[in-house]
């Protein structure tokens, strides 16, 4: 009994052995396999970032790739609208023809800006912000408050969320500002 006692022990660690060296490869190759799907969703999470990424830079450069060129036409509008400032109130009638035709075109040159989502910043009475308007002078104004916008010196124009160029404009001390010494509501530190 003995020889199969010792045979039956020696069949038993064969076995024991043969199956923790099959376990090993299963272990090993469950191990990269979870390596390789990390891999691969990390490849995905990154592609997908990089598909966002390119659409954002496609979306802006579609959205300013007219900048520098509007940028450059703006004086086409002030010109215009210059001209217009400049004719008499009481025209005759081969002025008045004139003055209708230059204010199409205004109108149209301001239809096509739209278009290609250029807008106009037009700040009278609004409180004055230093990121769309350049204030060129402050003075006692007994219509507006203080920090406001009371005159437009020249419009302003932007692009999407971008400014093209700021609004010229006049800021407000308020009524009577002078007299007390106040700042007016502009933020100086900016």
């Amino acid at each position: 009994m003995t020889s199969e006692t010792n045979a039956s022990e020696t069949e038993t660690d064969m076995t024991g052995t043969e199956h923790e060296q099959a376990a090993d490869p299963v272990e090993s190759l469950e191990a990269e396999l979870a390596e390789a799907k990390d891999r691969v969703l990390r490849m995905a999470a990154e592609m997908d970032n990089l598909r966002k990424r390119t659409e954002r830079e496609v979306r802006d450069a579609k959205t300013y790739a007219v900048s520098a060129f509007a940028r450059d036409v703006l004086s086409i509008g002030d010109n215009l609208q210059r001209a217009l400032s400049a004719v008499p109130g009481e025209a005759d009638e081969a002025m008045k023809g004139f003055v209708e035709g230059v204010a199409m075109t205004e109108r149209e040159f301001l239809s096509v800006l739209e278009r290609h989502n250029i807008r106009r910043l037009d700040p009278l009475g609004e409180r004055f912000d230093p990121n769309l308007h350049q204030a060129m002078f402050e003075a006692e104004s007994p219509d507006h408050a203080a920090g406001h916008v009371f005159a437009v010196v020249q419009p302003g124009y932007a692009i999407g969320e971008r400014v093209l160029r700021p609004a010229l404009v006049g800021v407000s001390r308020g009524p009577g500002a002078a007299a007390t010494g106040g700042e007016g509501g502009v933020d100086r530190s900016v």
